[in-house]
């Protein structure tokens, strides 16, 4: 499924081909606390810190900042910081990040929907 790049900084896309960037794309959007994170701050709208870790039950504080940069970095979380005492933080999705919202979220009700189907037929498999 190679495709032309076109900014020509490549000579495609090929997500399966070990040099494309994509991969480094796919492997943030493919992990589950950055699906998680894209799903509440586009379900929620703006959040800060202590609201998204309160929302996200098992997430460390390390693991969300390191997710939030992440995201930030590749551009589809900003990070807008408030002139305030004590200072205020929030997280928002960019206009692409809502724009991958929607594929995450399928994935997201299709894990819902189906879990307890592969569980009746592999028992323990999330061992």
């Amino acid at each position: 499924m190679a495709q032309p790049c076109p900014s020509g900084r490549h000579d495609e896309h090929d997500v399966y081909s070990a040099s494309c960037p994509c991969r480094t794309l796919l492997d943030l959007l493919a992990n589950k606390w950055s699906a998680l994170i894209i799903g509440l701050l586009d379900d929620r709208g703006a959040l800060r810190f202590t609201a998204v870790q309160a929302a996200l039950p098992g997430v460390g504080a390390k693991m969300l900042t390191q997710t939030l940069r992440r995201l930030e970095a590749a551009s589809l979380v900003t990070r807008r910081i408030y002139a305030e005492v004590p200072p205020r933080v929030e997280y928002e999705l960019t206009e692409l990040g809502r724009s991958v919202s929607e594929p995450l979220g399928a994935l997201r009700a299709w894990a819902e929907d189906n879990v307890d189907h592969i569980e009746a037929l592999n028992g323990n498999w999330a061992v």
